[in-house]
Order: structure tokens, then C-alpha cells, then sequence
């Protein structure tokens, strides 16, 4: 249905001049059609867009920069992405997240391109024979490092998948100025490259180890998400908009302790660091569907964290070699008995939404008004993998890992105090 612009007038009551002066001021938002003459017709999202304008500003007595942020927050957090039109730049993408990520997309959304853009000629090679040559993959050989070549492989890209990281913790811990390099510099060089692009948006994978970090992986990538957080303000008047999603131990991913298990079965017996250690525990399914959450309610400038399961290292150990030994062999250097997903000086910026926790910018001049339906937390709250409430069970372990059946776990969603959900 269509209307004229009088009949908008006639129903807000406000004066047609009103009304274009809304339209010039919002015009990414009210785009009404033409007709042979010339003349206005607006559409039923441009009169509930006008009604949202004369609420905010006569009601609530906003500027039209505050109504406009506002409007922006309430359209992005509610439509779901087309990706029929998109095209997409996954950094790292030959990895285990990138290889599931690409899976899914090419299988369930149908993107209009997806750019794997990484180093290693082989593992492309690869890739491109398992996904059978697929001619909505293209494949970049590039380095994060390098500013140049990611400013030509975002060219015409749509939205960026970060996920391209140094993430072996003795590896970094050894090689700490390649870390940097990688981890740090290259960040900023996906930061720079989609502002110059017009990137509309980017999300970048973060880790648990980036919560009090203890090691140099978990350095860097505290600083990954930093620079991430805070490159929303080096937008500008471009719309480019950041976020990151943080999540733990990825099962099945090649960087786990699974494969090590698996190795060490037929001996008899399996070595943990600490036989009280717990580890937050993710899907890559869960992990993919995160990150279009991500891109879904993002604003710039979140760190979206998933409410995930707990496992004990001893109960994953018993799921894979249930008749094996468990020896313990001390703790290695820059690890920890436990990880956190958010830190205590982020509780008081932290919100439950969509069955996520988002992480909210600190900083007072962003003043946004998202997440009207998100409940707020303890300001001393922590996500921590020993404090959790969800845990796997050895049985439920052993049916993921090996995929006897199909895991439809009941974990219990945690019930937290002084939160009312």
C-alpha cells in the first residue's frame, strides 16, 4: 500500500513540509517512490519510520542526530540479513572455523561470494577440492599483515569475518614479535582496509584468553578486541561498524586437546596439565551461529559472548579413553585452571540479550539506545568456566566427539541471582 503525502500528514498530523524535512534529514530510512509526475508515495515502513521520528522528537524531545542513532539501532537489531546479495571476506579461512563457516553458509544462506582470504596455497588448494570447486568460493592468497593486499581483496565486499590469528599459545609465547604482527598489526590493517572499502560490517573472533590474559596469545588478542571496539570511532562519516565475538575451546577445532587424546588413546594412558582444570566448550555450529547473531543485532562496538557449557578436562579425558589412565603432568607456563568469558571490570557493562551476553562499549559518548529488551547483570559479574551452570556430561562429550548419535543435550540455561529473566 501506498500513500501520498498528504494522507501521511493527515494521519500524524504534522505539515507535509514536516514531512520532507524528515525525509531529506532521514532519507536512508524514508525512501518513498516517484510516480510519472514526480509525485511522492510512501510505503507502510516509511509511515511507521515517520511515526517513530515524530514519537522520538515531539514525544522524547530528541535532536535528530539522537533520533536518527536510535532509528539506525532499531532497524540493524531487527531485520535478519539477506545474504542472497552479500559478499563476504572470511580472513583465515582455511581454518577449522572457516572451513565450517563456509559449509554452512554455502548450504543453508547462499551468499553471493565468499573471499578466503589466507597464506597457505596448499591448504586453498585443498579446500577448494573439498567444497568441489565451488564458484561461490574465491580464494585470496594474502597476510593480514599486509595493509595493501586486504584493501584489494575487500574491494566491493560487503561485510568481513575475522577470524585469521596466530593461536598456538607455546607458538606465541616463542615467537612473540610474529604474534604482534599477526594478532595486532593485521587487526588494525582489517580495520583500516573496510573503513577505506565502505565495509559495512566486520566481526572479529576473540578467545576466553583474552579475559585476564596470562600469556601473549591472549595479550594480543585482548588487543585485537580493543582495536575493534574502538575502531567504531575511526569511522567517521563512513557506516562501517565493528564488533567481536568471544568464545572458548572450539571441539573439534585442529587447536584442541582432542586430537592429542585421540593420539595418545592406544597407549593406555592420556596426560592433563591439571586434573582440576575446566574449559568453556563450543560447537563449530555454535561458533558459525554466534557470529551471524553478530552480524544480525550488531550496532559497533560489542563483544557478543554465547551462554555455553562447562566441561571438566578429566570428564573429556574419560569420554575419549574411558578405560585409560589419567596422569597429570603440571601445569604449563601462561595457562590457567580455568577461563573466564567476561571480566569483572566488564560486569557493569555487560547485558543478557537473545540468550547471549553482549559486552557493551564503556565509553559515555557513544549513548546509544539499543537492547531495550536486555536485562542488565551484577556489576561484579563474571562468566567463568568453574562457576558455570551448564555442564557436559562424559556421556554427552563422548556423543559429540564421536558422533554416536545425535547430541540433543538438556543443559540446564543458568539462573543467575538479582537477574529476572
Amino acid at each position: 500500500m501506498s500513500f501520498k503525502i498528504k494522507d501521511i500528514s493527515s494521519k500524524l498530523d504534522i505539515p507535509a513540509s514536516t514531512i520532507r524535512y524528515w525525509q531529506e534529514k532521514f532519507s536512508e530510512f524514508i525512501q518513498p517512490k516517484r510516480t510519472n509526475g514526480g509525485q511522492r508515495r510512501y510505503s507502510n515502513n516509511d509511515l511507521r519510520v515517520l511515526a517513530n521520528i515524530k514519537g522520538l522528537v515531539y514525544g522524547q524531545k530528541k535532536t535528530i542526530a539522537e533520533a536518527k542513532k536510535i532509528i539506525k539501532a532499531e532497524i540493524s537489531g531487527s531485520k535478519s540479513m539477506d545474504w542472497s546479495d552479500k559478499t563476504i571476506l572470511l580472513t583465515g579461512g582455511t581454518g577449522s572455523f572457516g572451513k565450517h563457516f563456509c559449509r554452512i553458509m554455502l548450504e543453508k544462506y547462499n551468499p553471493k561470494a565468499i573471499r578466503i582470504y589466507s597464506r597457505d596455497e596448499l591448504k586453498q588448494h585443498n579446500m577448494r577440492f573439498d567444497f568441489n570447486d565451488d564458484d561461490r568460493l574465491r580464494f585470496f592468497i594474502g597476510d593480514v599483515r599486509d595493509g595493501e593486499r586486504l584493501h584489494r581483496a575487500m574491494a566491493g565486499v560487503d561485510v568481513v569475518v575475522h577470524a585469521a590469528a596466530l593461536k598456538q599459545v607455546p607458538a606465541c609465547e616463542y615467537n612473540p614479535f610474529e604474534a604482534v604482527k599477526t594478532n595486532v598489526h593485521g587487526a588494525q590493517n582489517v580495520i583500516d582496509a573496510a573503513i577505506d572499502t565502505g565495509v559495512k560490517k566486520v566481526v572479529a573472533l576473540s578467545t576466553d584468553k583474552a579475559v585476564n590474559p596470562v600469556n601473549l596469545y591472549g595479550a594480543t588478542k585482548l588487543c585485537s578486541d580493543k582495536l575493534f571496539v574502538q575502531g567504531n570511532a575511526y569511522v567517521g562519516s563512513k557506516k562501517t561498524m565493528f564488533s567481536c565475538v568471544r568464545y572458548g575451546n572450539v571441539i573439534g577445532s585442529r587447536g584442541s586437546v582432542v586430537p592429542l587424546f585421540m593420539k595418545q588413546k592406544p597407549s593406555g594412558v592420556l596426560t592433563v596439565t591439571d586434573k582440576r582444570m575446566t574449559r568453556f566448550w563450543i560447537t563449530l555450529d555454535q561458533a558459525v551461529e554466534l557470529v551471524l547473531k553478530a552480524f544480525k543485532y550488531m550496532e559497533g562496538g560489542e563483544i557478543f559472548v554465547p551462554r555455553i557449557p562447562s566441561m571438566k578436562i578429566t570428564d573429556l579425558a574419560r569420554a575419549i579413553g574411558p578405560e585409560c589412565e589419567i596422569k597429570s603432568i603440571g601445569i604449563r607456563p601462561g595457562e590457567k585452571l580455568h577461563e573466564s568469558l567476561t571480566g569483572e571490570d566488564e560486569g557493569r557493562n555487560t547485558l543478557i540479550y537473545k540468550d547471549m551476553y553482549v559486552i557493551m562499549p564503556s565509553f559515555p559518548w557513544w549513548n546509544r539506545k539499543n537492547y531495550s529488551e536486555a536485562k542488565e547483570l551484577p556489576e561484579n559479574f563474571i562468566y567463568a568456566s568453574d562457576t558455570n551452570d551448564q555442564w557436559l556430561s562424559v556421556e554427552e562429550l563422548r556423543q559429540i566427539i564421536f558422533g554416536d548419535k545425535p547430541s540433543e543435550r538438556q543443559t540446564k540455561k543458568p539462573e543467575l541471582n538479582a537477574v529476572n529473566e
